[in-house]
């Protein structure tokens, strides 16, 4: 078959897996950018007038990027998978299993960045409950590792 459907026939299981892989890699990275972004946003303002809390925003900043380095992982773990043997059903399979960390990564980061850009203004108004800026934040990174986790066994 010399045919679109042919070569996807023959090829369209590393088409899929590779898309997986671009999937688990762009849209957390998306959502981890756009989150660091926001709380850097937000930290700015602070570290202005009291930069002695560069190491306490510092951790609220970085926060939202783990869902970048989840995303990574997978594509890594996925990019494993992608043999010239692998056929439709298996590049299907790889792509699904990279769908839950690229959804969940990107919407959670952002969510997550959301949740620290409001715990910097506790730590500008009330620097003695910072902790419990960070316990919030880190609720929302929960998700994340449930979408990463689900990732992982599905590529096992």
């Amino acid at each position: 078959m010399n045919t679109f459907v042919g070569f996807f026939l023959e090829n369209g299981g590393i088409a899929l897996a590779a898309l997986g892989v671009a999937l688990a890699t762009i849209l957390p990275g998306i959502g981890s950018a756009r989150g660091v972004g926001l709380v850097g946003e937000a930290a700015s303002g602070l570290l202005t007038e009291e930069p002695e809390k560069f190491g306490k925003v510092l951790i609220l900043e970085l926060l939202p990027g783990t869902q970048g380095l989840y995303g990574f992982v997978i594509a890594f773990m996925a990019m494993g998978k992608i043999t010239p043997e692998l056929d439709l059903s298996g590049g299907f399979a790889v792509l699904l299993a990279c769908l839950p960390i690229a959804f969940v990564g990107w919407k959670s980061a952002i969510a997550q960045a959301k949740t620290a850009a409001s715990a910097v203004a506790i730590l500008a108004k009330k620097p003695e409950h910072n902790t419990k800026g960070i316990v919030l934040t880190v609720m929302v990174e929960t998700y994340a590792l449930l979408g990463f986790v689900m990732s992982v066994l599905m590529l096992r």
